[in-house]
């Protein structure tokens, strides 16, 4: 496995936990991107205080608000990130931004399943959407062909908790909306796979491993990974993706993960 090479990155859910990995790893390579572009929702909010502490240091890293669950704020978003990269278009979308909760079959509401739903799943395809046309002009204005992340990519963060042939973790909680929340995004990336190789663009899911972050809940156990070695192993993977890749479900490590 290589090392990532790409003009730009967006990464979305970026103030924290995987996100901010992401930033930070990104920015520390040898030849880090020209634009790192870091979107969360309150760019100027004290949750984005590391962010905003890394841009300081940093003058190709650009923090960018964004509201996944809201299209307005998506495209505002997409025509942000188009006009600083002008020409060139977008190499790598990496759709982080998600959210969770333990709902139970017993206890899970209308207002949990849409909310989580509209976060994991529908984010996800209106950024991609929103999108499209950068990736696709990052895509035609790369040499060579084939698929890649350095040329174009999308890269949605799911869950080994999405799996439905090996339901992963379900004695530390059922997490019921989350579970098909991921599912079903595990589904988008399959179809995104589909339609957007003809415009030259890779597209993946990743599982990061059960990361010790906010998120990942305060339970011990062995197999846990720090956000550091998660993110490590994950840009390892996405630098050697090729086109044979495409449509696949993986772990930071790059082995497949059952559908």
């Amino acid at each position: 496995m290589g090392e990532l090479h790409v003009r730009s990155v967006l990464v979305t859910g970026a103030n924290r936990g995987i996100g901010l990995g992401f930033v930070r790893h990104l920015l520390g390579l040898p030849n880090p991107p020209e634009w790192v572009f870091a979107a969360c929702r309150d760019p100027k909010g004290q949750r984005a205080q590391e962010l905003q502490n890394l841009a300081s240091k940093h003058p190709n890293l650009v923090i960018i608000p964004l509201e996944v669950t809201e299209s307005a704020s998506i495209k505002a978003a997409a025509a942000s990130v188009g006009e600083r990269l002008k020409d060139s278009g977008l190499n790598l979308l990496i759709n982080n931004a998600g959210i969770g909760n333990n709902s139970s079959l017993d206890n899970v509401t209308q207002e949990d399943m849409s909310q989580v739903y509209t976060t994991n799943t529908i984010g996800p395809l209106l950024l991609s959407q929103a999108f499209l046309p950068l990736l696709k002009k990052a895509a035609q204005g790369s040499p060579g062909t084939g698929l890649s992340c350095s040329k174009a990519a999308i890269i949605n963060m799911s869950s080994y908790a999405g799996s439905i042939q090996d339901v992963y973790l379900w004695e530390y909680g059922q997490a019921l909306s989350y579970r098909c929340s991921k599912a079903a995004l595990n589904m988008l990336t399959k179809c995104q796979s589909l339609g957007y190789r003809e415009h030259g663009i890779l597209c993946a899911a990743f599982h990061p491993g059960w990361v010790k972050t906010d998120m990942g809940g305060t339970i011990e156990d062995k197999t846990r990974v720090t956000v550091d070695v998660s993110v490590r192993g994950m840009l390892n993977v996405i630098s050697s993706l090729s086109e044979k890749d495409t449509g696949t479900f993986l772990d930071w490590e790059g082995k497949v993960v059952p559908w």
